[in-house]
C-alpha cells in the first residue's frame, strides 16, 4: 500500500472568512512525478501549494456567489471578431491588436462597462470562466474569476455551462514549469498527479504565453493537428489534446512529420517555456488528462 502524504495548510483570513484547504497526495498517475522542491540545473523549484491553496479558496467564494456558469466562447472567432476595444492598439512588428492589457483581439470576447455599450473597455480570452447573473435583450451580465466589477457581454459569446462544482482542476505554473492535477474528495483535495511541462514562449508572431487565468476544459482531440509557422501545411500533431483557451491545448510530445512514432518524453520538460501556447506534458500523462478531465466540468488555471 503506498503511503499518502498530507499536507494541511491555513490560508490567512479573508474578509470575515477563515478556512482552511487540505490537500492529500493520492496520485494516480505516477510516472515522471516531481517532488514538492527539486532543482532545474542549478535553479531551485517547487510545487507553489500556498498560490494553489489561495486560488481554490477564492475559487469557492466565487462558485458559492455563482448563479449560473458559463465559458467565454470566440475559438476562431467563430462568433466573429471582437470590435476594437478602448485603448487597443496594433503592435507595429507583428501586427496582432491587443488592448492595453496585453490580450490579443483574435478569439477573445468584447467586455463592456455597464455604462457604456458602444465601445469594449478591454477583452475576455477564449474559455475564460465566468459566472451569470442575468439576461438583458441580447446581453448577458457576468462577472469573471480573476477580474473585478461586472461586465456586459453579447450572449453569443458566452456558453453557458450545467451548474456543476468543478471537483477536476488542473493547475500550471509558467515560473516552475510543472503542473499538478487536483480532485476534491471527501475532506480534503486529492493530488492525482504532478509533473513537468512545458508552457508556451512569446516569440511572436508564431509563439506565444500560455496565458495565465482560469479557463474551463472545452474540447479533446485525440490528434490535435497542426501546421507549419507561415503557411497552411501541416507540420504534424500532437497526442492526447485537450483545450482550454483559444488553441492553447494539453498535450503529449509532438509527433513532427515525415517522423510517424510518438514519443514518450521530451528532453523540454520541465526546462524552460518552448511551445507555440500550448502546454506540453509527457505523452502518458496528457493521455491521463484526457480520460479523467470531463469537457465544461474541468477547470484549468494557469498563473505564475
Amino acid at each position: 500500500m503506498k503511503k499518502k502524504l498530507i499536507w494541511i495548510l491555513i490560508l490567512p483570513a479573508i474578509g470575515w472568512l477563515t478556512t482552511s484547504i487540505k490537500l492529500e497526495k493520492s496520485l494516480l498517475y505516477d510516472k515522471h512525478t516531481l517532488k514538492d522542491n527539486y532543482k532545474y540545473g542549478k535553479i531551485e523549484r517547487e510545487f507553489q501549494w500556498d498560490k494553489i491553496t489561495d486560488k481554490i479558496d477564492s475559487l469557492s467564494v466565487f462558485k458559492k456567489k455563482a448563479k449560473e456558469f458559463g465559458a467565454l466562447n470566440n475559438y476562431h472567432n467563430r462568433n466573429g471578431q471582437a470590435p476594437m476595444a478602448d485603448s487597443a492598439v496594433r503592435e507595429k512588428h507583428y501586427r496582432e491588436i491587443q488592448d492595453k492589457y496585453g490580450v490579443r483581439q483574435n478569439q477573445s470576447v468584447p467586455l463592456y462597462h455597464p455604462t457604456n455599450l458602444t465601445i469594449p473597455a478591454r477583452y475576455g480570452r477564449d474559455g475564460s470562466l465566468v459566472a451569470i447573473d442575468r439576461d438583458s435583450a441580447g446581453y448577458l451580465w457576468i462577472r469573471m474569476a480573476k477580474l473585478e466589477g461586472k461586465w456586459i457581454v453579447p450572449a453569443k459569446y458566452v456558453e453557458r455551462l450545467e451548474k456543476t462544482d468543478f471537483q477536476k482542476l488542473i493547475f500550471i505554473d509558467r515560473t516552475n514549469q510543472n503542473i499538478v492535477t487536483l480532485e476534491k474528495g471527501t475532506t480534503a483535495w486529492l493530488n492525482r498527479s504532478m509533473n513537468p511541462v512545458a508552457t508556451g514562449m512569446k516569440r511572436p508572431p508564431y509563439h506565444w504565453e500560455t496565458p495565465t487565468g482560469i479557463y474551463v476544459v472545452r474540447e479533446k482531440l485525440e490528434k490535435m493537428y497542426y501546421l507549419n509557422d507561415g503557411n497552411h501545411e501541416i507540420a504534424g500533431y500532437a497526442p492526447w489534446a485537450t483545450r482550454f483557451s483559444g488553441g492553447a491545448y494539453l498535450h503529449g510530445v509532438p509527433v513532427a512529420y515525415p517522423n510517424r512514432k510518438v514519443y514518450e518524453w521530451s528532453g523540454s520538460l520541465g526546462t524552460t517555456p518552448r511551445s507555440h501556447m500550448c502546454v506540453r506534458n509527457a505523452t502518458s500523462h496528457a493521455k491521463f488528462i484526457f480520460d479523467w478531465a470531463p469537457v465544461g466540468k474541468t477547470l484549468v488555471i494557469v498563473y505564475d
